[in-house]
């Protein structure tokens, strides 16, 4: 017997290998996550985009004719340029929800959790992965979207603020991806999914703004609006390109954050707990 210790022991027993973040797991596992959706891009990147250009189709050729301009905030533009901007914002929110939210559903669904609490990554770490993740294919679906708007005759989308637009898009993605993993952790089936999904996240999408202006609502309507975390993040991303918003600005950044800081010490709380992840 060789009493030497071997050279794959790279610490004494119970000393923690990686002392502060683990770099190689938190790269492996948002590469593992971006690859699974990237295998069906078709599905998870090109369909959205294209879908969400049919809306802009659809709603300049049906709303759009006869040069119908918008005014917002004293400014008159044309509708197309009008709604590229929340049509843009508004794809890259659903997409980032879908990616977070199979996620770790899938895993319990199919058994195979334990491939994401089992390795040595921390809670911070794992979540980061997963929100990353989302974030990207979020991004992905939005480059997409804008790069076929450069082509589409009469829509002129180019970004004027481009803090504006790198917050609101980057903070907007990931309240959705939050919000995604928490649905993947209370989620039990894909029918709880696609139930949150199809009753949350579609009508706040489209109720918030993206094909109106609120200033043409009623009062009432007016206030549920603005009650809508949706609408700040169309709205701070639709001044990213137009330059004016159906709200102040710093306020919409501020609740944004507010709102990311929140979620993500919900769903670190309940990664960490192994709530409806763990026996």
């Amino acid at each position: 017997m060789n009493d030497q210790p071997s050279n794959w022991v790279r610490a004494e027993p119970g000393v923690p290998v990686f002392r502060n973040v683990n770099w190689g797991g938190l790269r492996t596992l948002y590469i593992k996550e971006v690859r699974r959706f990237f295998k069906v891009q078709l599905q998870t990147i090109w369909a959205p985009a294209i879908t969400t250009l049919l809306y802009l189709v659809i709603f300049t050729v049906a709303l759009g004719r006869s040069g119908r301009m918008v005014t917002l905030e004293g400014s008159a533009f044309h509708f197309a340029d009008f709604l590229a901007p929340g049509l843009i914002m508004m794809g890259m929110l659903n997409n980032a929800f879908a990616n977070s939210s199979f996620s770790l559903l899938v895993g319990k669904i199919q058994g195979n959790i334990v491939d994401y609490l089992m390795p040595p990554l921390s809670t911070g770490e794992l979540l980061a992965a997963l929100v990353g993740a989302a974030m990207t294919r979020a991004v992905l679906v939005g480059a997409a979207v804008f790069a076929a708007m450069q082509l589409w005759p009469g829509v002129h989308v180019m970004p004027v603020h481009l803090g504006a637009v790198l917050w609101f898009g980057l903070l907007g993605s990931a309240m959705l991806a939050f919000f995604g993993v928490l649905t993947s952790i209370w989620a039990e089936k894909f029918d709880h999914a696609a139930a949150v999904t199809n009753f949350v996240v579609t009508p706040l999408s489209l109720l918030s703004g993206t094909f109106y202006t609120i200033e043409s609502l009623a009062p009432a309507f007016r206030a549920v609006s603005h009650a809508n975390p949706f609408f700040y993040v169309i709205s701070g991303f639709r001044y990213g390109f137009l330059g004016v918003a159906d709200s102040p600005v710093l306020l919409g950044g501020g609740v944004l954050l507010a709102i990311n800081l929140v979620l993500w010490a919900l769903c670190y709380a309940l990664l960490r707990t192994g709530w409806k992840l763990k026996s």
